[in-house]
């Protein structure tokens, strides 16, 4: 049976660094002691509104939204009554965040209407009633201010109403909302001041324990259960919320569609087929019934903006969205499904994703905004929460522990990349206690560990989420609060999820720095060559080199292809493909399904992917799961391969397999997914499919939990790749040059200048006359740009470029300095840097520096001697102090003396030692941490040397050996054995240790002379 008392005043982790529990946690919790309804109030914000209602539905309560309003001082609880007055809520919250003069009073009485007002604020509570006490309640709670509030109450005629404020479920959690506070004010334990936290009081008291606060005023709870019922409870945030196209009614927005869409069919095929113009009408007639016309009017028009885009997700599926030139995929072509993006029975809005380079999304989203006002438009949220590096670091920093201590616990703990997830088999302190015994860690860092795990994922602030734009016809604040991010845009209070469960509609508007390399390669090779290819209707992916090189798995630098997974993933898959199989294998449709495959869970579906690809003979699980993937070899590969096992194999329909899939991407699932668990297992049983293999179909149909993309995406995406390759193969340096400026790939710039150097080309110099601000490439050399060395401001070389540009180029250090005026530091670093080298004539860099010198002098001096030049470590010294890495020679270069005593094999010859163990020198180029099925962490790394890159592997026993050895940027004589899978090398590392040369200390010893 219900209480009388309902909680009309809670806080759970969405009240940002404040409430503990989660919401999760608050609704069982309240459930427990008998509640039927429960208002969430969390502070200055909805945040948590949409998760709210889903979790408190399926614990049996009734949602009351609500939210306390926290300003200046003053303090009231608002709880939405009507619809009307949760827009009127939303407005309120928008106006505390943006509007830099709010006025908390007027505020609230300006949008009072459908609001149920609480507070123990007597100003407030005063001045409100002077216009109305209607829906006006004075909130009392145990504590210093109970007695002041009742008494308020009965002189003014204003009902009580009794709430615990609960910011905690039990006194014992206490300590866990300080721990909070203290992080958020950035002090530590002993400084946190009682009056900056919530009172011990303010816990989820059951009816029983809170009536003994109020034997005078027993109302104050029976009239919490009044508020209750009169709170509207039958939130409905289903129907989807469309932009508007230039205020067009329905049907002048759906002709101007189909007109478009015919104009782009004759661009992109000529004649327009039966073919294309049946699918053409099918979409359209989906679009129509559905009412998206607007949406896609609203996307094609801010892909206009911009001459290389790359559409993506299940929008690559449509070939309207091909034909407005919103995507370049054509879905006839790679027999891409309409359904995927839109079906008769999908209630949920369609999602475009739209890449830009990344540096033109700014102009973008400012041309959004301008169009469209912040009325209308605003970006989407990422809540921010306290990650387990995040917790360890700053619950350390509340703990008082040193600095320096502080980071070297960590660097021990980041190689525990499960020190957050607790075995569901044992305590969180005992494993904390594990955890830290294992690496020496000493009190109070398990106590630290113990606290991390638990406050692990609360939410922290908000985010920009990295392009999503939510765009509505009226008034976005009526729909969800607004505030201000730190870059100045409005942001939703949302998170993607929250946003899209709530009707709203994202255009995810992203930027992607390949886009920008290959605009950038384009540009380059126009001016050195004079051939243009047009990025829209270019198409590489029948050219020969192309498809060769990424055969080879050459794709550093390839968008999404260049991983050392992705790289060793293609090896696989084509090194030793029978001739036969290879000949007829389509590279573009593989390079799809790597796309997709690549991703966490599906190691051992992507190695079996492989097996059957090359013709190999396998079991299948079962016809019908074969007949549904044979386009993949009866492996999962895509999300809506999920559907289609679900619907073959277990019965479900179209929107129950859909909603599955979906259900698999979400943060928060498990509840429903064991739902659509039984549902499968029991039609698939209906079926008569044996049991063994519904687990295994239904294990392979889990692996899509981790991450996996859709086909339209990932063949969106493998376009990209292909245009990428297409570059690396017929203009390597225009392309590497391109992907180093844009500093955005999966590995350093070194990394990819040796990668320059394996493929034949030379790096050259900065250069004062031939170096530009980015890297530049032609023909077989790469110049590096003066973005290169640190400290050189850009602005300075914005000055010292178009000062060249105008009046030529600099003939030596005197004209150069009467030409641009430089300051001496900048200038000094020019030197240093050898930009100079090429106009100095005799004078060594020393000599350039004594003349630069003596240029700042009062009275110059006359004679001035050229001293020696620096010596070869001098140069290498300045050449790591300047650019983060030797230019002049390999690193490995630097070991010379030390590795002439060390026996080991070139990375290239291993191959010729499979099944050995052999000795190996390695530079760390990349690496990453993962854990195995038991929990374990272990690693993968990328080393090169001279002769090339090889993958290692650190499994558990050897990775907790020498983990602590292992750093970026260094190193190391590798001893492993040497395994090959399907012509694909590695290394399984036995043994490692750091390299020590006395030329690399020399050369960091000169470092610090010169910089002191």
């Amino acid at each position: 049976m219900p209480t009388g008392f309902v909680h009309l005043h809670t806080h759970s982790w969405y009240s940002p660094m404040h409430g503990v529990p989660t919401v999760e946690a608050l609704c069982a919790a309240a459930r427990a002691q008998g509640q039927d309804s429960l208002a969430l109030t969390d502070t200055n914000g909805l945040y948590g509104a949409i998760r709210f209602l889903e979790v408190a539905r399926e614990a049996g309560l009734k949602p009351i939204l609500g939210a306390e309003l926290v300003h200046g001082g003053h303090r009231a609880v608002l709880l939405a009554k009507t619809p009307a007055g949760y827009a009127n809520l939303c407005r309120i919250l928008s106006a505390r965040h943006c509007d830099e003069a709010f006025d908390f009073t007027a505020t609230v009485a300006r949008h009072r209407v459908g609001l149920l007002i609480l507070s123990d604020d007597l100003a407030a509570l005063t001045a409100w009633r002077q216009e109305s006490d209607d829906d006006l309640y004075v909130e009392c709670s145990p504590g210093p201010t109970l007695p002041e509030a009742v008494a308020f109450s009965r002189q003014q005629g204003l009902p009580p109403v009794a709430t615990t404020r609960a910011c905690f479920l039990r006194p014992a959690d206490y300590h866990a909302h300080r721990l909070l506070r203290a992080i958020a004010l950035n002090t530590t334990l002993s400084r946190l001041r009682a009056e900056l936290c919530a009172a011990p009081s303010q816990w989820l008291m059951p009816e029983p324990v809170l009536a003994r606060f109020f034997p005078q005023v027993p109302e104050a709870l029976t009239n919490t259960r009044r508020l209750a019922e009169a709170c509207h409870t039958d939130w409905d945030f289903t129907a989807t919320i469309f932009p508007a196209f230039r205020r067009l009614s329905a049907e002048a927005a759906f002709e101007t569609l189909r007109t478009k869409t015919y104009a782009g069919a004759r661009w992109r095929y000529g004649e327009v087929s039966a073919a294309v113009r049946a699918r053409i009408e099918q979409e359209l007639a989906v679009i129509r019934e559905k009412g998206y016309a607007h949406y896609f009017l609203v996307v094609e028009e801010i892909v206009r903006q911009a001459p290389r885009t790359c559409g993506r997700g299940s929008a690559a599926a449509s070939i309207v969205s091909y034909c407005l030139g919103i995507t370049h995929v054509d879905p006839l072509r790679h027999h891409l499904l309409f359904e995927r993006f839109l079906n008769p029975g999908r209630h949920d809005p369609p999602d475009i994703d739209l890449d830009f380079p990344w540096d033109e999304r700014p102009a973008i989203l400012h041309w959004v905004f301008a169009q469209y006002g912040p009325n209308q438009a605003a970006m989407v949220a990422n809540q921010n929460t306290l990650a387990a590096r995040a917790a360890l670091r700053e619950l350390a920093k509340v703990y008082g522990i040193p600095a320096r201590e502080i980071a070297h616990a960590l660097r021990l703990l980041a190689r525990r990349a499960d020190v957050v997830e607790v075995p569901p088999d044992l305590p969180v302190q005992t494993w904390a206690a594990q955890v830290c015994d294992a690496l020496r860690l000493r009190a109070p860092w398990p106590e630290i560990v113990c606290w991390a795990v638990q406050l692990h994922g609360h939410f922290r602030h908000l985010g920009l989420h990295p392009g999503g734009v939510v765009l509505v016809p009226d008034e976005i604040q009526r729909y969800v609060p607004v505030q201000r991010s730190a870059s100045g845009w409005p942001v939703i209070q949302w998170e993607k999820e929250q946003a899209e469960e709530a009707g709203l509609v994202k255009i995810d508007l992203l930027g992607n720095r390949s886009l920008a390399v290959i605009r950038d390669a384009l540009a380059a090779i126009a001016r050195q060559t004079g051939r243009v290819i047009d990025y829209a209707t270019w198409d590489p992916i029948r050219d020969p080199a192309t498809n060769d090189l990424i055969q080879r798995g050459d794709t550093m630098g390839c968008f999404y292809i260049e991983s050392p997974a992705t790289r060793l993933l293609l090896k696989k898959l084509w090194t030793t493909m029978p001739p036969a199989r290879r000949a007829q294998a389509d590279v573009f449709e593989y390079l799809v399904a790597v796309s997709s495959i690549i991703r966490p869970a599906a190691n051992r579906f992507a190695d079996e992917f492989v097996r059957r690809a090359h013709g190999r003979p396998y079991t299948p699980l079962h016809p019908l799961v074969d007949e549904v993937l044979a386009e993949t070899h009866g492996i999962m590969v895509y999300q809506e391969d999920v559907l289609k096992v679900a619907v073959a194999v277990a019965g479900f329909s179209v929107e129950d397999g859909d909603h599955l899939r979906k259900v698999l991407s979400k943060k928060h699932k498990q509840r429903r997914l064991r739902d659509y668990q039984r549902q499968f297992y029991a039609g698939a049983a209906a079926r008569g499919v044996p049991r063994p293999v519904i687990d295994q179909v239904w294990a392979m149909i889990l692996s899509f939990a981790g991450y996996s993309f859709c086909k339209p995406h990932s063949a969106s995406y493998a376009q990209v790749s292909f245009k990428s390759a297409y570059l690396r193969a017929h203009y390597p340096a225009e392309f590497m040059a391109a992907v180093v400026s844009h500093q955005g790939g999966y590995y350093s710039t070194f990394a990819y200048l040796s990668e320059a150097r394996r493929m034949g080309l030379a790096i050259l110099p900065p250069d004062l006359n031939a170096s530009d601000w980015a890297y530049t490439g032609s023909g077989k050399t790469i110049r590096m740009g003066l973005m290169q060395i640190k400290g050189l401001q850009a602005a300075f070389a914005t000055r010292l470029l178009a000062e060249r540009a105008e009046n030529g180029p600099y003939r030596s250090l005197h004209d150069f300095l009467t030409r641009v005026q430089p300051d001496l530091a900048q200038a000094t670093l020019l030197i240093k840097a050898g930009c100079f080298d090429s106009i100095a004539g005799d004078l060594t860099r020393p000599g350039l520096l004594w003349r630069l010198l003596a240029s700042q002098a009062a009275t110059p001096p006359g004679y001035l001697p050229i001293p020696a030049e620096y010596s070869v470590q001098q140069k290498l010294a300045h050449e790591l102090e300047l650019f983060g890495f030797p230019l002049s020679c390999h690193p490995l270069d630097l070991f010379k003396d030390v590795l002439a005593h060390i026996p080991h094999i070139p990375a290239k010859n291993l191959a010729q030692h499979v099944g050995e163990e052999v000795t190996v020198i390695g530079w760390l180029v990349t690496e990453k941490i993962i854990s195995t099925k038991k929990g374990e962490p272990m690693e993968f790394v990328t080393f090169e040397d001279r002769t090339g890159l090889y993958d290692a592997t650190l499994f558990p026993d050897v990775y907790r050996q020498y983990c602590y050895l292992l750093a970026p940027n260094q190193a190391y004589v590798v001893k492993g054995v040497v395994e090959e899978q399907c012509s694909a090398i590695t290394l399984r590392v036995t043994a490692l240790r750091r390299l020590v040369a006395s030329d690399m200390e020399r050369a960091f010893e000169a470092v610090e002379e010169v910089a002191s």
